[in-house]
């Protein structure tokens, strides 16, 4: 029998204790209380329904997917009691200059944290005056011109971040370099939650094991 993975910190992917008699929570030594980062999920459609169900937050796929592009994996943060108040789309393929790239795509409710984490900031939100001067790259989402402003994380990564329908959006993506696809490329994000898309899957991302 497989034993399912723990869920983890979204702002540190550290352990957590979990809701007991006092307390429907889940706690981080460091965080205190916070919703619990679930195991990921490799990409399939079956995966993609789930997430399509339980997710209280847009899930953002970029579509159509930019040439040679795969989807390679989905999470989200939240449990039953809750939904998924954060999720994840995972992308791997070509980038615009030399080798291969990975791009994790997330929405969230402020004060989740996950987006910051995966960026490599201490969050857990973008940091006051990241949108001061005007936007370094833009995103349609649902037909919407939406700005993006270059956010300062971890150095092996490039970190974009704004806002949609009232929630953090965050694409984060793998070399530094890669950020050109979003800063170049015209993405449009569509919600999964209300398509049922034909997508192409490739092998589970590593970049969602936070």
């Amino acid at each position: 029998m497989t034993v399912k993975a723990a869920p983890t910190c979204p702002r540190c992917f550290g352990p957590l204790h979990g809701p007991n008699a006092w307390s429907s929570a889940w706690r981080c030594d460091a965080h205190g209380d916070v919703l619990p980062f679930q195991p990921p999920y490799p990409a399939s459609d079956v995966a993609a329904e789930a997430l399509r169900k339980s997710s209280v937050v847009p899930v953002w796929m970029p579509w159509p997917l930019p040439a040679g592009w795969l989807v390679t994996g989905f999470a989200e943060a939240g449990d039953e009691r809750s939904g998924g108040r954060a999720s994840v789309v995972a992308l791997s393929g070509p980038s615009l200059s030399h080798g291969p790239a990975d791009l994790l795509v997330v929405a969230e409710e402020p004060g989740v944290g996950l987006g910051a984490a995966f960026a490599g900031l201490s969050g857990p939100d973008p940091g006051e005056g990241f949108d001061a001067g005007p936007p370094n790259a833009k995103v349609e989402v649902l037909g919407h011109p939406t700005p993006l402003w270059c956010v300062g994380g971890a150095a092996d990564r490039a970190v974009y971040a704004g806002e949609a329908l009232g929630n953090w959006i965050w694409t984060i993506a793998w070399p530094a370099d890669a950020g050109c696809l979003i800063a170049l490329t015209d993405l449009s994000l569509l919600d999964l939650r209300d398509h049922e898309f034909d997508l192409p899957f490739g092998a589970f991302s590593p970049r969602l094991g936070g």
